[in-house]
């Protein structure tokens, strides 16, 4: 492979698909990189697929390297034009976010917690308050320093002791997701030597102050499947393994109840859960079976007074109910309704406090909060007043409180940190999000929901921000995205990067299609295994009802989705290429048939539950029917920018490389194809605040070109 060939063509015109010319007159003779075809067959239920780019999955072979480095310079060539834009874009962007701003405090176990950041500097400081906000600040964490030297970093999983004198946190430094945990003394500054490698970075602390439970993956798959001890002054190497998780399409972690009485080990699939407790102040001895798993019975819990209270979806409550055990008695028969199942409420998440319940759910796709007290004397639900909002509880670390701390913003509102006192009913704006640069004007722009009809017949929400003015002409440059899996819910939120696009005239929607929870549990039960095609026509009828509208034009609807999104993406050019302009498919899950099948790879074991089994030959044959990769066809498609990060363990870049690379085989016409690999990043993309920008900068732009607008 040490020749790798480039197609001779005279000229590719980018500005084809455009609605001008400019761009094709900056664009000549530039040619692409065309990947080596070596064929392998992959052969399982008699069935046989011949996959001539599977050589791109040696990460370490310098061929790979070589021809993803040649893609990265025919994406430096081919948007040359646009470099200028991309660096405005950026300082555009960047310029609308306060730089020297800092979160608003929260409390927990008698100190202040505060995130700041300073301004020209890409990473947050992490510092502390003792019991007041008027005590001198404590520097736990300088990112900035510690991050020097590394082109990319990442610091998570904090966890403070009991008594407030060590904390314990995870670093990754490659962008795989594989963490070291490290201890810190809070009262020296020392960092402890017994460092913990391989982690998912996340540890809790028992109450004795020096027992650590943290969880430790597979190497080869990344899979969270083990929970170690470690006491504090020794070496990790003697920790001890208090439990594996041996089914491989389980995940595993520990955590502590807010009550701060036990610990917790949970076992997680996409169908299936179980928890294990043990009470904090004993972490040497075995932890207690809560209930077993049962497949199918989906559970969490939370511990108050002599109680634990479980979200569950027993009995057949597939929006999941509130139920009730005592401490003593926590297998499911024991269990009892609090909160009965309802068809049309979604069950989401319940805080716990002295006094108050806290219900967060969903209901006809919009988030309410319901607060109702211990002693039954209240029960209400938190006003809100628009279809286009999202709010969640949030920073709640604190039980013997009538605060309740909530989160809001809109399409069209900043977010907003608010305090609610759930006795008096008053509420405190503790901090609104500013958009910095003197143009923002949240008065400037409005926001709707909107509902399209699918194939099938189902109503499938739309929720759409734009500049008011706006003229259903036709005409607009639209933007649609959608994720559409794991029953992952995108809500309508507001977004100051966003107003480039929308100050430019474009409309940006979230399509919520089924394979996320908008509409209740049963909307991801029908967008998940053999359903799974409903996600895609679910976006696509979306797409044509937009047109149909008058909204937008072929000629000026683009499309976005990231991962499974990514999935969504590949889906939609290989069924609809003709009515869409351009395309964004972010580290995109595409090569699904095979990725599926092969279970060395990170996370596919997990994933069952959710695309189904290709060693079965029903979910071989259905994904086979949709997987972006094994579908390319010589097809018109649309102008597309494929990105990924060779580090990626959630979707390897071989994906977008192998797809990308039968795609330039295959299509025809003279769209753009373009496929960006940040050689040092993985699925989230670049760390530091604003890094990340650049590459929103990059996304940006390719949709501004193809409209023509240039700045």
């Amino acid at each position: 492979m040490k020749n790798i060939a480039v197609v001779s063509i005279v000229s590719i015109i980018f500005a084809s698909a455009c609605t001008t010319n400019k761009t094709s007159e900056k664009i000549m003779n530039i040619t692409p990189p065309k990947a080596d075809k070596i064929a392998k067959n992959l052969e399982i239920h008699g069935d046989s697929r011949e996959d001539n780019y599977y050589w791109l999955n040696q990460r370490e072979d310098e061929e790979v390297i070589d021809y993803l480095e040649r893609e990265n310079d025919y994406y430096d060539k081919m948007t040359a034009h646009t470099k200028k834009f991309k660096e405005d874009l950026f300082e555009e962007m960047k310029g609308r976010i306060k730089e020297d701003d800092e979160s608003v405090p929260y409390k927990l176990n008698g100190y202040y917690y505060i995130t700041r950041y300073e301004k020209g500097k890409d990473y947050p400081i992490y510092t502390r308050k003792k019991g007041t906000l008027e005590a001198p600040e404590e520097i736990i964490f300088n990112v900035n320093e510690m991050a020097e030297g590394h082109s990319y970093y990442n610091l998570n999983g904090f966890s403070v002791s009991e008594n407030n004198k060590l904390i314990s946190f995870g670093v990754d430094t490659i962008s795989r997701r594989k963490y070291t945990i490290y201890i810190k003394n809070l009262e020296t500054g020392e960092i402890l030597p017994e460092n913990i490698p391989l982690t998912t970075g996340s540890a809790t602390w028992a109450n004795d102050n020096k027992t650590l439970f943290y969880t430790r993956k597979d190497e080869q798959t990344l899979r969270s499947n083990q929970i170690f001890r470690h006491t504090l002054g020794t070496d990790p190497k003697d920790d001890a393994l208090i439990f594996t998780e041996e089914d491989e399409t389980f995940g595993t972690y520990v955590y502590k109840t807010k009550s701060k009485k036990y610990l917790v080990i949970g076992c997680y699939s996409t169908l299936t859960s179980e928890f294990q407790v043990l009470d904090a102040s004993t972490p040497n001895e075995p932890f207690t079976l809560f209930q077993p798993r049962v497949r199918g019975l989906e559970y969490s819990i939370s511990h108050y007074g002599d109680s634990f209270y479980i979200l569950t979806n027993k009995d057949e409550a597939i929006n999941f109910k509130l139920m009730k055990t005592s401490e003593k008695n926590t297998t499911q028969e024991h269990w009892v309704d609090m909160i009965p199942h309802r068809k049309d409420v979604l069950l989401e998440d319940i805080d716990i406090f002295k006094d108050y319940l806290v219900v967060s759910e969903r209901t006809n796709g919009l988030n309410m909060i319901n607060v109702k007290r211990w002693d039954q004397k209240e029960d209400y639900y938190l006003p809100f007043d628009n279809e286009t909002y999202t709010v969640g509880t949030g920073g709640n670390a604190e039980f013997d409180t009538d605060i309740l701390r909530y989160g809001y913003n809109s399409l069209t509102t900043p977010s907003s940190t608010i305090d609610f006192n759930m006795k008096t009913k008053e509420k405190e704006v503790k901090k609104e999000t500013k958009v910095l640069g003197g143009k923002f004007n949240k008065e400037n722009y409005e926001s709707k929901r909107v509902w399209a009809t699918a194939t099938d017949g189902t109503k499938i929400p739309i929720s759409m921000v734009y500049r008011k003015g706006m003229e259903q002409n036709g005409k607009n440059p639209f933007l649609l995205y959608a994720y559409g899996s794991y029953g992952s819910t995108v809500d309508p939120y507001f977004s100051s990067v966003r107003l480039s696009l929308l100050d430019r005239g474009f409309i940006f929607a979230i399509a919520h299609v089924r394979g996320g929870e908008y509409l209740g549990r049963q909307w991801y039960e029908d967008g998940k295994l053999l359903k799974k095609k409903n996600t895609f026509t679910d976006f696509i009828d979306a797409s044509k009802f937009l047109i149909a509208e008058n909204y937008t034009s072929k000629d000026h609807l683009y499309a976005s989705g990231g991962s499974a999104g990514g999935l969504l993406m590949g889906a939609i050019v290989n069924m609809a290429p003709e009515i869409y302009n351009g395309v964004i498919a972010s580290v995109p899950f595409v090569d699904v048939v095979t990725t599926m099948l092969d279970d060395s790879i990170p996370l596919t074991t997990g994933e069952y539950d959710e695309w189904g089994n290709p060693n079965e030959p029903e979910y071989y044959e259905y994904m086979k029917s949709y997987s972006p990769y094994d579908n390319v066809a010589p097809l018109a498609y649309p102008n597309m920018l494929v990105t990924t990060g060779l580090h990626d363990s959630q979707v390897q870049y071989w994906e977008p490389a192998k797809w990308v690379a039968k795609l330039r085989e295959l299509k025809k016409g003279t769209s753009v194809l373009l496929l960006q690999t940040n050689m040092e990043a993985g699925h989230g993309g670049a760390s530091g605040r604003f890094e990340a920008l650049k590459e929103v900068a990059m996304d940006y732009a390719f949709l501004l070109d193809l409209e023509g607008i240039t700045e």
